[in-house]
């Protein structure tokens, strides 16, 4: 793995949210990482990979922010939740084999949130107790949840529109700027902007599986801002961390290579990934 400081080139603030460290302060990355491959979920750290799930060919999967827990749905609509050696059935009676209704982890990687019965969003624990309700929201596909812990956002069945859900509230508002969306990457830490796809095709939309690579656009949900991050190469991927920088994923014949922007938009560091993640889809950067 290889770690290069380079100088900036600007994505827009505007588009990138407050960070609460400093750059001087923020946690540094070593190129750890988790990749979905398949049926399997794997982690990336120190050059050596272990694997965090066997899912099997089932698309509704999520690893949780620290990377040491992964929960998905099974066919049958049963939440499974791993945590090291142990395996748990958290929720039952939810809606299997739909690819796009993923959960997705609480930024402090303990709940899951998913698809209840119609548009309602519920979380647990990742124990299967202190189950409750979140809200209802038309967007639950493709679930992100913001690291200040406030906002989720997902994508509509219809795949035209991104709705946001204030879990203090439990109600939804459709974000400005989406007409066309098949993925929902991530959030920035207040919850305001997201990494999402728009599909070029309006034809071509996919069976909602997540993607193992997409072009990235930056979305003000509130504004309707939007605008492709500043990276040269073929971008395949973004993704927020917790302190409001953005990672970008850039294609390689090789390996891919992840490109971080600082809070100010400015490209400050690049990371290669190890070559056999070249083609997996990237689920979660770690410090």
């Amino acid at each position: 793995m290889k770690i290069r400081v380079v100088a900036g080139v600007a994505l827009g603030a505007a588009l990138l949210a407050p960070a609460p460290a400093t750059a001087a302060t923020a946690p540094e990355l070593s190129g750890a990482a988790v990749y979905a491959d398949g049926h399997r979920l794997a982690r990336y750290e120190g050059g050596k990979w272990s694997t965090l799930a066997e899912i099997g060919a089932l698309p509704q999967f999520a690893v949780s922010p620290d990377g040491r827990k992964a929960a998905w749905v099974t066919d049958g609509g049963n939440l499974q939740v791993k945590d090291g050696a142990k395996t748990v059935t958290a929720a039952t009676k939810l809606q299997g084999g739909t690819p796009c209704l993923t959960p997705v982890w609480s930024p402090d990687s303990t709940q899951i949130a998913y698809v209840g019965k119609g548009e309602t969003v519920m979380a647990v624990k990742a124990d299967g107790t202190g189950r409750r309700r979140l809200g209802t929201s038309k967007g639950v596909c493709h679930l992100a949840w913001a690291a200040g812990g406030r906002y989720l956002a997902g994508y509509t069945g219809e795949a035209d529109a991104v709705y946001r859900l204030d879990v203090r509230t439990g109600k939804a508002a459709r974000a400005k700027g989406v007409k066309l969306v098949t993925h929902v990457q991530s959030l920035s830490p207040n919850g305001r902007n997201a990494v999402v796809a728009v599909p070029a095709d309006p034809a071509a939309l996919g069976d909602g599986s997540w993607p193992s690579a997409f072009k990235p656009a930056v979305v003000d949900l509130v504004s309707g801002r939007t605008l492709t991050p500043a990276v040269k190469g073929r971008l395949i991927g973004a993704f927020y961390l917790a302190d409001g920088r953005l990672v970008v994923r850039v294609a390689g014949a090789a390996h891919n290579t992840l490109v971080v922007l600082d809070a100010a938009g400015k490209e400050s560091r690049r990371i290669e990934e190890p070559a056999r993640a070249r083609t997996q889809a990237l689920l979660q950067v770690l410090p």
